[in-house]
Order: structure tokens, then sequence, then C-alpha cells
């Protein structure tokens, strides 16, 4: 069973880290929604129904 990538409002925080707002195809979108959050913490609500929260890749 493998990690999910991409993450419902609502659901648990896996891991602590930065989650940015993707499309609910994966893709970017403009002006994401940027959130530092806790492993246990709830995602918040998105800016669209339609996107899902995936965590920002490292630099």
């Amino acid at each position: 069973m493998g990690q999910n990538h991409q993450f419902k409002q609502g659901q648990k925080v896996p891991n602590n880290g930065v989650y940015i707002e993707v499309g609910d195809t994966g893709d970017g979108v403009k002006h994401p929604k940027k959130v530092k959050l806790k492993a246990g913490d709830t995602f918040p609500e998105t800016s669209n129904n339609r996107r899902d929260y995936k965590m920002r890749p490292k630099p």
C-alpha cells in the first residue's frame, strides 16, 4: 500500500510541512493557498471545492 500524495480538506495531516493547493487532477493553480501544518492537524478549507492539498516540494 502506498501513501497518499493529495489530501482533501478536513483530513488529518500525515507529516509536518508546507502544503499547497493543487487542482483535482494534480495541476498547479494560480495563486495557490499555502499552509504550514504539523502532523495530526486537519487540512483547512480550500479556495475551491475541486482542489486538494499536496506537500510542497523541497527546494
